[in-house]
């Protein structure tokens, strides 16, 4: 039994890290049902062009309001426009949205939080302030007064979700560089005289990803319900753009008499932020080795 523990413990070293974050997380049915939620959006999205039946804004007013059918698989809404294209296009906008927002606020957020983390004193006091005031506003509210300031449209809704997202990012990435310059491997790269520069980057930043991944993936999530929000509110995307959101604002006045208007955008958001919510605690569990038995 002992030597078959420790031939187990050799192979998962030599395996590597991210082999045996994949091989934890593909333990999970549940990890596994929320990766494969994203995957069938992420394949629906790029495929739009191919499945969509009719044209986003191919408008037939006689068939304004026209329930489910075989036709109209989702329906009309009130331009006669079939629901189900334009929920195939809106999950293109909502996942470029989602994903390039959070990319920017980890771009900007880690370099923050090394900066800040690895220098300390005045850098770490003037970044964690700024981070402070920032994270003292409601994420939504501070969106909306970014938006609000630039003016409202799909690309300065995707700039305040970065903007809003930052905080989370730098204060995430501080606290890991805090503990990991502390290491000896990183005293002994000072000590032979490397730059600062070499020692963030090729050290300390891939040392630190794993806790911006999982974060990242949830973050999506977030990013995807907050587009939705600032659409409803008419702050994001615009007619006749079909993003989620704006489609559940323009149907809400029809959701007695043709509820199928905004039942399906709303099923698509809630599928979409709940499949990146399940595969965002799957690669927390796989990644952060305290959650490992």
């Amino acid at each position: 039994m002992a030597t078959q523990q420790t031939l187990s413990t050799v192979k998962a070293k030599e395996a590597g890290p991210w082999l045996n974050a994949w091989r934890s997380f593909k333990k999970s049915k549940v990890s596994l049902i929320g990766a494969g939620i994203v995957l069938v959006f992420i394949i629906l999205a790029i495929l739009a062009p191919l499945i969509a039946p009719q044209g986003i804004n191919e408008q037939n007013l006689t068939q304004r309001l026209q329930p489910p059918s075989g036709t109209h698989w989702f329906g009309t809404d009130d331009f006669g426009r079939d629901i189900f294209s334009r929920v195939l296009y809106g999950a293109r906008i909502s996942l470029w949205v989602g994903f390039f927002s959070v990319i920017g606020s980890i771009v900007v957020g880690s370099l923050l939080g090394i900066l800040a983390g690895y220098y300390g004193r005045w850098v770490d006091t003037i970044i964690s302030r700024i981070f402070d005031i920032m994270l003292a506003f409601p994420s939504i509210l501070l969106a909306i007064s970014i938006v609000a300031v630039l003016g409202p449209s799909l690309q300065n809704a995707l700039i305040a979700i970065a903007i809003v997202n930052i905080p989370n990012f730098g204060r995430l990435i501080r606290s890991k560089v805090l503990s990991i310059k502390q290491e000896e491997y990183i005293t002994s790269a000072k000590a032979i005289g490397m730059k600062d520069a070499r020692i963030l980057f090729k050290h300390i930043l891939p040392n630190s990803m794993a806790p911006v991944i999982v974060q990242g993936t949830l973050a999506v999530a977030t990013a995807i319900i907050e587009a939705a929000a600032l659409g409803f509110l008419g702050l994001g995307a615009q007619a006749p753009t079909p993003e989620w959101g704006k489609m559940l604002a323009d149907a809400r006045v029809y959701l007695v008499n043709a509820p199928w208007t905004m039942i399906f955008p709303g099923i698509a958001i809630m599928l979409t932020v709940l499949g990146f919510n399940l595969m965002g605690d799957g690669l927390r569990d796989a990644l952060d080795p305290k959650m490992k038995n």
